[in-house]
C-alpha cells in the first residue's frame, strides 16, 4: 500500500480526506485505483494531475515505480512558463 497525500481542491472529491491508502506499483496503477475508489476524481485525473514521488514531480510518466515507503503527493497539474 502507498500513502498518497492530496493537495488543494482534490480533497473535495474524497470527502475531505487528505491522505489515502492505495495499492499501486506505478503512477498508472495509482491513478486507475483512485478513479475506482473515488469516481468524482475521474474528470480531474483525465484533465491531468501531477504526481510527486519522493520530491520529484512527474507528468505523464505512467510507469514510474512507486515504492511502498515513498512519499507521494497528488496535486493539480502544474503548468506555466
Amino acid at each position: 500500500m502507498v500513502q498518497v497525500m492530496l493537495w488543494g481542491s482534490l480533497t473535495s472529491f474524497t470527502e475531505g480526506r487528505t491522505a489515502l491508502e492505495i495499492e499501486a506499483a506505478n503512477i498508472k496503477e495509482l491513478l486507475e485505483r483512485l478513479e475506482e475508489h473515488y469516481p468524482g476524481l475521474k474528470p480531474t485525473l483525465e484533465k491531468g494531475v501531477s504526481v510527486s514521488i519522493d520530491g520529484m514531480i512527474y507528468n505523464d510518466a505512467w510507469f514510474q515505480p512507486i515504492n511502498p515507503d515513498s512519499e507521494v503527493y497528488l496535486l493539480p497539474r502544474l503548468e506555466g512558463g
